[in-house]
């Protein structure tokens, strides 16, 4: 069974009916409190972390269920940085970009990864006789990303991949719930 397929973008449009159609899905599947949560708390997870570390999205969602598997399904474009890209990557359950199975693959992502462009990043000096106790302890900038939503992911999903090929992104969580 495949779900409706929403589409998503990085004004937040979509998110909501997302998180919809997944407890919609668990209620037709019939799926226990516990495991409709979970499902609607992967969803809203895997959005947020797109999200977080994209920025720009536009893309779709939708949930397909084979035998108890559900799996949860963002496909987006956006220009992804090397930073970016290395976040994504991270957040995989093998810590590798899925077309990376064939040689091909493997070749495409090392090519696309050299290609990547650079974070920039801001560097200043500090002043002599500013005392340390001013200093905020935090990052400066508050943009960056604090890696919640993977911890979740990886946490509750029994699978997670992220397959990036030029600008496309696909990200599936794998989730099997007991009959």
């Amino acid at each position: 069974m495949k779900s409706d397929v929403i589409q998503i973008d990085s004004l937040g449009n979509g998110f909501g009916d997302a998180v919809k159609q997944a407890g919609a899905v668990a209620a037709f599947k019939g799926l226990n409190p516990t495991d409709s949560l979970h499902l609607q708390l992967l969803t809203e997870e895997m959005l947020s972390m797109l999200h977080s570390v994209t920025g720009n999205i536009k893309g779709s969602f939708w949930i397909e269920d084979e035998d108890g598997e559900y799996r949860l399904v963002v496909s987006a474009k956006t220009v992804l940085d090397s930073e970016q890209r290395r976040l994504l990557i991270s957040s995989a359950t093998s810590r590798k970009n899925a077309i990376t199975s064939s040689f091909l693959g493997r070749l495409r992502d090392a090519f696309e990864e050299a290609l990547a462009s650079e974070t920039e990043r801001s560097y200043f000096q500090l002043n002599e006789f500013v005392p340390y106790s001013d200093l905020p302890s935090g990052p400066l900038d508050g943009g960056d990303w604090d890696c919640y939503e993977r911890s979740v992911l990886l946490k509750l999903a029994d699978d997670v991949k992220v397959a990036i090929k030029g600008s496309n992104v696909t990200l599936t969580v794998t989730k099997k719930f007991a009959k």
